[in-house]
C-alpha cells in the first residue's frame, strides 16, 4: 500500500462523517449527533480522519474547557483502520490537536472488548506510545444481546422470571406507547427525577434528553408505559448502525410493582431489531461481573461476593435476565501533558459523559 498520499481531513458534514463511521462499525458515541449533543452541553466536537484513498482511521474528539486549559476525549473510539501507518497518523493528529487546544491530557476509550482478537495488540500499541491505562468514563462492563433470533426465540431465551413479568404486566393492563410530544418528554423526565431521588444517582437536565431525542430523530425511541391512566415507566433508547443502546430509563414504585420495565424492555428490543440492529447493549453493570468472565478460578469467589454486594446488583439481575452475554471493554488510555490538572480532573469527575 502506498502511504505517501495520506491526507488529514477535518469533517464538517454530518452525512459524510456518519457514513464513514458506520462503514467501519463505529459506535454511536462517535456519531455526528452525539458530538452535536455534547456540543450543546459544554464540549466542542472535532471530527478528524486520515485516509490514503482506500482505508481510513477516524475519531470524534471532544474538547472541554478546564481552568483556562482543556481536556481532550475520544468516547468509544478512535475508529482505527487496522493499518499501522494510518492509525499512527491519526494518533499524531489527535495529539497535535489536543496540544493546540492546551489540553491537560488526551483520553482514548476504544470500542474494543477485552476478548477481541485485536485487544492485546492495541493495549500494547497504545502503551508503547505513552498512553497509560485508566478508568473509563463510559461503562467498562456491560451485557450484549444478539438480536439475530426471531422474536419468539428471543423471548424464549429470557429468564423464567422475566418472561413471567412481561406477561404479568400485559395481564394487569400495562400498555406501551411511543412518546413524541413535549408533554411526553416532561413525563419521561418526571419519572427520571423520581427514580434518581429513590436510587440516589445523578441525571441530566430535561434539555439534555430533549436535545438527544431531537438530534437522533428516528434513531431515538421514547417509550412510555401507562397503567390505569398514569405513566409509570419510561425508556429513551437508541438504535444507530448495528447496535442499540439502553441508556436512560426510570420507573415509579407502581411501575416496578406492575413489571412495566420488563414490558418496556421487550418493546425496546423488538424496536431495535426492526431497525436492523444486530446487537443490544444494556449499557453498564458493576465491573466485578465483567472481571469474573476472564478471572482465574481462585479469584472468582471473591469477585462474585464483591459483585453481589454492589448497590447495582439488582440492575445487573434485571439486565442479565434478557439472555445476553457479559462483556468487558478495554480501559481508557490517557496521555498526560499537565500532571497537576490531570490529577485535579480525576478527583472532580463524577458519572459518565
Amino acid at each position: 500500500m502506498n502511504h505517501a498520499n495520506i491526507a488529514l481531513i477535518e469533517h464538517t458534514q454530518a452525512t459524510e462523517w456518519d457514513a464513514l463511521i458506520l462503514k467501519q462499525g463505529g459506535h454511536l458515541l462517535q456519531s455526528w449527533a452525539w458530538g452535536e449533543l455534547k456540543g450543546q452541553f459544554g464540549w466542542q466536537p472535532v471530527r478528524l480522519a486520515v485516509t490514503d484513498g482506500h482505508r481510513s482511521a477516524a475519531a470524534q474528539l471532544l474538547i472541554r474547557p478546564l481552568y483556562g486549559l482543556s481536556v481532550a476525549y475520544v468516547p468509544r473510539g478512535p475508529v482505527f483502520s487496522g493499518d499501522e501507518t494510518l492509525d499512527n497518523a491519526l494518533l499524531r493528529a489527535l495529539q497535535r490537536f489536543a496540544r493546540r487546544r492546551r489540553a491537560a491530557f488526551l483520553r482514548l476509550e476504544p470500542n474494543v472488548l477485552e476478548g477481541a482478537a485485536t485487544a492485546n495488540v492495541l493495549h500494547s500499541w497504545l502503551q508503547v506510545r505513552s498512553f497509560r491505562p485508566a478508568e473509563p468514563l463510559q461503562p467498562r462492563a456491560s451485557i450484549h444481546l444478539d438480536l439475530a433470533p426471531e422474536p419468539d426465540a428471543l423471548f424464549a431465551a429470557f429468564s423464567k422470571g422475566h418472561r413471567s413479568d412481561v406477561r404479568r404486566a400485559e395481564r394487569n393492563g400495562v400498555t406501551v406507547r411511543v412518546g413524541i410530544s413535549a408533554a411526553d418528554l416532561d413525563t419521561f423526565y418526571a419519572i427520571m427525577q423520581e427514580t434518581a431521588a429513590r436510587q440516589e444517582f445523578a441525571i441530566h437536565g430535561r434539555d439534555y434528553y430533549a436535545t438527544a431525542q431531537q438530534l437522533f430523530g428516528d434513531a431515538a425511541q421514547l417509550l412510555i408505559a401507562d397503567w390505569q391512566g398514569t405513566a409509570v415507566a419510561a425508556f429513551l433508547v437508541f438504535g444507530w448502525g448495528a447496535e442499540a443502546q439502553y441508556m436512560y430509563s426510570g420507573s415509579t414504585e407502581a411501575g416496578l410493582k406492575q413489571g412495566a420495565n420488563h414490558l418496556l424492555q421487550w418493546h425496546a428490543l423488538r424496536w431495535a431489531r426492526e431497525r436492523g440492529c444486530c446487537r443490544y447493549d444494556f449499557w453498564g453493570i458493576p465491573d466485578a461481573f465483567g472481571k469474573i468472565a476472564r478471572a482465574e478460578a481462585a479469584e472468582r469467589a471473591e469477585l462474585e461476593a464483591e459483585a453481589q454486594a454492589h448497590p447495582l446488583y439488582g440492575v445487573y439481575r434485571f439486565k442479565k435476565g434478557w439472555g445476553g452475554s457479559v462483556v468487558r471493554y478495554l480501559p481508557a488510555y490517557d496521555q498526560v501533558y499537565l500532571a497537576p490538572l490531570y490529577w485535579l480532573w480525576q478527583r472532580r469527575r463524577g458519572g459518565s459523559e
